[in-house]
C-alpha cells in the first residue's frame, strides 16, 4: 500500500469559477529522485499564483492534477530547521541566477507544490531558517517577501533616504515592500482605492498613502508596479527625471498606453523582476533577523480548510498573507 499525505490539489481548470477545480484530499506520499530532498511541511503560504494556477494562468491541463503552492516552512530529511526556495532552476543556465534560467519554473508548475503535509525540492533550494522566525513567518517569504526585497535593494538601485512609490496597497507584494522599504530606510508612500486600506498602510509604516492617481506632493525617485494598466500613467507621471519604475505583475491588466515621449523625454527606465535567488532568499531571512521585520500575516487556518483562505483572497478580504499548517 502506497503511504499517503492530505494535499490542496488543483484538479481541475475554470477561468470563472477557480474555487470548483480545488480539491483538498488525500495523494501518495512524494518520492525525491536523485539530487533532491524530502522536506516535511509546518507552514505553507497562499500566493494570488496559486488562483490564476486555478483559473489556467501558466498551467497546460495535461498537469492536472497538481499540488498547489509555491511557499513553505519546515523541517528536512535530517531534521534541519528550513524555509523553501520556490524558484526551480539552474542557476548555471542564468548566469549565476536561477531566475533568468530559461527552462526555470516554480513549485506548482512543473512540480508538485507545497500545500500539502510533504513535498520534494532540489537539495540546493533549502534555506536554514532561524530560530528567530516562527514556521509562519517563514512561510511567508520566498514569493511575496523576496520579490519585494529583489524590487527595492536590487532592480531599484536606490540609497537609504530615496522616496518610492508603492502603488496598490493592501497586495501581498505592497504590502511587503512598505515593510522592507521601512526597514531599509526608504520614504515609502502608498496608494489605495481603499480609504481602509490607505489607514492600514500607514499603520505598516508607510509615511504617506493617496488615493489612487492623487497628485503627489513631490515627485519620487522610484515606482514599485504590480498593478498595470490601471496606474501604469499615474506611476510615469509620479517620477521625477531619471527615475525608475520596476514592475513586478500587472495584475489589472499587462497592455497600458507606454508613453514612450515621456520615457525618453524625462529619461526614465522601466525594468522588471520575477522573484529572486535562493541567495537573496537567504539574504532576506537574515534581514528579517536582524531588523526584526516580520511578514504581516491575515490568519492561519488548517490546511484542511485551504478552501476558506482562498474565498477569502478572491473576495478581496485579506490584509497580509494566509497560512496553512498541515
Amino acid at each position: 500500500m502506497v503511504p499517503s499525505m492530505l494535499a490542496v490539489t488543483a484538479a481541475r481548470i475554470d477561468a470563472d469559477n477557480p474555487l470548483s477545480g480545488l480539491e483538498v484530499g488525500e495523494r501518495p506520499e512524494p518520492v525525491p529522485p536523485d539530487g533532491w530532498t524530502t522536506v516535511a511541511v509546518r507552514a505553507t503560504s497562499l500566493n494570488h499564483h496559486d488562483v490564476w494556477t486555478l483559473r489556467g494562468v501558466g498551467i497546460s491541463r495535461d498537469r492536472l492534477p497538481v499540488v498547489l503552492g509555491c511557499d513553505a516552512a519546515g523541517t528536512d530529511a535530517d531534521g534541519n530547521e528550513v524555509v523553501v526556495h520556490a524558484v526551480v532552476g539552474d542557476p548555471q543556465a542564468g548566469a549565476g541566477d536561477e531566475t533568468l534560467d530559461p527552462k526555470r519554473s516554480l513549485l506548482s508548475e512543473r512540480y508538485d507544490g507545497t500545500f500539502a503535509q510533504q513535498l520534494t525540492v532540489p537539495r540546493q533550494n533549502l534555506v536554514p531558517k532561524p530560530a528567530a522566525l516562527s514556521f509562519e513567518e517563514a512561510s511567508c517569504l520566498p514569493t511575496a517577501y523576496l520579490t519585494a526585497y529583489r524590487m527595492l535593494f536590487d532592480r531599484a538601485e536606490l540609497e537609504p533616504g530615496s522616496t518610492v512609490l508603492v502603488q496598490g496597497a493592501g497586495g501581498g507584494v505592497a504590502t511587503a515592500l512598505i515593510l522592507l522599504g521601512r526597514a531599509g530606510g526608504f520614504r515609502v508612500w502608498a496608494t489605495s482605492r481603499s480609504e481602509e486600506k490607505r489607514q492600514r498602510a500607514l499603520e505598516l509604516g508607510a509615511d504617506q498613502a493617496f488615493p489612487a492617481g492623487a497628485r503627489l506632493p513631490e515627485r519620487v525617485d522610484a515606482v514599485m508596479e504590480t498593478v498595470g494598466e490601471a496606474t501604469w500613467g499615474h506611476s510615469l507621471r509620479s517620477l521625477r527625471p531619471g527615475g525608475r519604475i520596476v514592475i513586478a505583475g500587472a495584475t489589472s491588466g499587462p497592455a497600458p498606453p507606454a508613453e514612450l515621449n515621456r520615457i525618453f523625454f524625462l529619461q526614465l527606465s522601466v525594468t522588471g523582476t520575477t522573484m529572486g535567488s535562493r541567495d537573496q532568499l537567504g539574504r532576506l531571512i537574515r534581514f528579517c533577523e536582524q531588523t526584526g521585520v516580520r511578514p504581516l500575516i491575515d490568519r492561519v487556518v488548517p490546511l484542511t480548510q485551504a478552501r476558506d483562505g482562498f474565498a477569502a483572497m478572491i473576495e478581496g478580504k485579506v490584509f497580509g498573507k494566509v497560512v496553512f499548517t498541515p
